[in-house]
C-alpha cells in the first residue's frame, strides 16, 4: 500500500537552534511538507517572534531552554493551549537528564537530532488530529478483533493471522497446540479458547509441566490412591479429574518426562485415567490444550519427545508471534498495562500519558521477554514515576530498563554519519563535519 506523504500545509513551525547546519536542514525538510517555518539561531529572536505570531509547533534545542524560554512558553500555552512544544536533544536521551522538572512540565516531547523529518511530520499530523495517512484504526479492523477483544489487545497483521481461526478452533473441541516464545500470552489464548468453547461452564485447570519435579508430576496429573506410596494418606484426584467437563492446559509440554508421555497419550486416546496405585480407571471428559516455547519437532528428532504424542497434540495449531514482530500492538499494550497499573494502585484518572517519542522508543526495544516484559516495565513506571508527572518521557523509562535490554532496533537513517541536505555549500558541509567531530570527541579540538 502506498501511503500519502504528510501534509503540514497551514501549520506554522518555529525552530530555535544554535547549530546552523542543523537549523537549515530542519527548515528545508519541514518546508518540503508544506509547513511555514520560522528559524532562529538566537533564543531572543525566537521568543520575540513567538510574541507576535500564533505558532502551532515550537521546536527549541535543549541548550536554548533557559528561564526566559520557560516563562514565555508557559504564558504562551495559556493563550494557545493547542500549541505543541518540543525540545531538540542530541542523538541520545542522556542530555535530557540535565533539563529541569520545570522544563518537562511545559514541553510535549523530546525529539532526537538529527531530526527524522518524515516521522516528525507524521507525528505532528497525528497530534493535531488530522486523518492518519498510513495507520489502521482499531475500530475499523475486521470483526475478529471485536470478537476476541475482551481477551486480547492487538491490531497488527501478524496477530490477526495468528488468531484468524480462533473462534472455529474454540468451537471444534479438538486438542490444540499453542507455540510461541516465553511471555507471548499462550495461557491467555488457552483461556480464550476455553471461554469461547462449549465447555466454558466447566473448569479451566492449568499446570506447568516444567515447574513440578519429575517425581511428583505423575501424581499431579493423574492423582493417586490412598496408600499408593509413603505419605499417600488419602486418595487424591489429579488435574485430569479436576478438569472433567472442562479444559486442561498443559503449559511447557516439552518439559514433560518421556516416561509420562506414554500415559498422557493413552488418556488422550481413550479418555480413561488410572490414578497411581489404582486398579480401575476413571473416565474423564477433558479438552486438552498444550503450549510450548521450544521446538517440539526438533525435540522429536532428538528423541526427547514422542512422535506419536506430538501428532496427537498437534491437531490444531496456533503460533503466537513475538512482540518484536507485532510492533503495531506495542502502543496499545503499553497504554493498557500502564492504566491498569495506575488503577490497581488506586490512582484516579486522568493518568499520565506516554509521549510520542516514548512510544517510539518502546517500539524500538527488543522485548526479549515479550508481552510479559512490557507489562512489567509499565508497572514499574507507574510505581516509580515522580509525583505530579503528567507526561512520560524516554528519560522516565530508560533507567527502568535492564542494561542488556537496551539494544534498540536502529533504522539505517539513524545510523552514525553526517547528514547533509542537498544543495549544501562546501563551507556548510565542512562546518557540519567539524561540528560532528567535536560532538564525538566531547569538544576536544585536537582529537576532532
Amino acid at each position: 500500500m502506498i501511503t500519502k506523504p504528510p501534509d503540514l500545509n497551514g501549520l506554522s513551525v518555529l525552530i530555535a537552534d544554535h547549530d546552523l547546519p542543523s537549523l537549515q536542514r530542519m527548515k528545508k525538510d519541514l518546508e518540503g511538507f508544506g509547513a511555514d517555518v520560522f528559524s532562529f539561531e538566537k533564543i531572543d529572536a525566537a521568543l520575540a517572534a513567538l510574541s507576535k505570531k500564533h505558532i502551532h509547533v515550537v521546536m527549541v534545542s535543549l541548550e536554548c531552554a533557559d528561564e526566559r524560554f520557560i516563562e514565555t512558553v508557559r504564558s504562551y500555552k495559556k493563550d494557545f493551549p493547542d500549541t505543541f512544544v518540543y525540545l531538540l536533544t542530541e542523538k541520545t536521551y542522556d542530555s535530557v537528564e540535565t533539563s529541569s522538572e520545570e522544563v518537562r512540565l511545559i514541553v510535549d516531547d523530546y525529539i532526537q537530532k538529527p531530526l527524522d523529518a518524515l516521522r516528525f511530520a507524521r507525528m505532528i499530523e497525528t497530534n493535531i488530529g488530522r486523518p492518519s495517512t498510513g495507520s489502521t484504526s482499531l475500530a475499523v479492523i475486521e470483526p475478529l478483533v471485536a470478537k476476541v477483544k475482551p481477551y486480547f489487545i492487538f491490531r497488527s497483521a501478524s496477530m490477526r493471522r495468528a488468531l484468524a481461526r480462533l473462534p472455529e478452533i474454540a468451537a471444534s473441541g479438538q486438542t490444540v497446540l499453542i507455540s510461541g516464545e516465553t511471555g507471548t500470552g499462550k495461557e491467555l489464548v488457552a483461556r480464550a479458547i476455553h471461554v469461547l468453547s462449549a465447555l466454558s461452564s466447566g473448569p479451566f485447570v492449568p499446570i506447568n509441566c516444567g515447574a513440578i519435579p519429575e517425581s511428583l508430576i505423575e501424581g499431579e496429573l493423574f492423582g493417586h490412591e490412598k496408600g499408593a506410596f509413603t505419605g499417600a494418606v488419602k486418595t487424591r484426584r489429579g488435574k485430569f479429574e479436576s478438569a472433567h467437563n472442562g479444559t486442561l492446559f498443559l503449559d511447557e509440554i516439552g518439559d514433560m518426562p518421556i516416561n509420562l508421555q506414554v500415559r498422557l497419550l493413552r488418556v488422550l486416546e481413550d479418555g480413561m485415567v488410572y490414578r497411581v496405585g489404582a486398579e480401575r480407571p476413571v473416565q474423564v471428559k477433558v479438552r486438552v490444550i498444550a503450549a510450548t516455547a521450544v521446538d517440539l519437532e526438533k525435540q522429536v528428532k532428538d528423541r526427547l519427545f514422542r512422535q506419536d504424542l506430538y501428532y496427537r497434540l498437534n491437531i490444531l495449531r496456533i503460533h503466537l508471534p513475538p512482540l518484536r514482530e507485532r510492533v503495531d500492538d506495542i502502543p496499545l499494550l503499553a497504554l493498557h498495562f500502564l492504566e491498569r497499573a495506575f488503577s490497581e494502585m488506586g490512582r484516579t484518572p486522568p493518568y499520565p500519558t506516554l509521549s510520542s517519542e516514548t512510544i517510539y522508543l518502546l517500539e524500538k526495544l527488543p522485548w526479549k521477554g515479550n508481552v510479559r516484559e512490557l507489562r512489567n516495565i509499565m508497572t514499574r513506571i507507574a510505581t516509580l514515576l515522580p509525583p505530579g508527572t503528567k507526561r512520560i518521557f524516554p528519560i522516565h523509562i530508560l533507567p527502568l530498563i535492564e542494561e542488556n535490554e537496551k539494544t534498540y532496533r536502529i533504522s539505517e537513517k539513524e545510523s552514525k554519519g553526517v547528514f547533509m541536505p542537498s544543495g549544501s555549500t562546501l563551507a556548510q558541509a565542512e562546518e557540519m563535519i567539524i561540528s560532528r567531530a567535536l560532538e564525538q570527541t566531547n569538544g576536544n579540538r585536537t582529537q576532532a
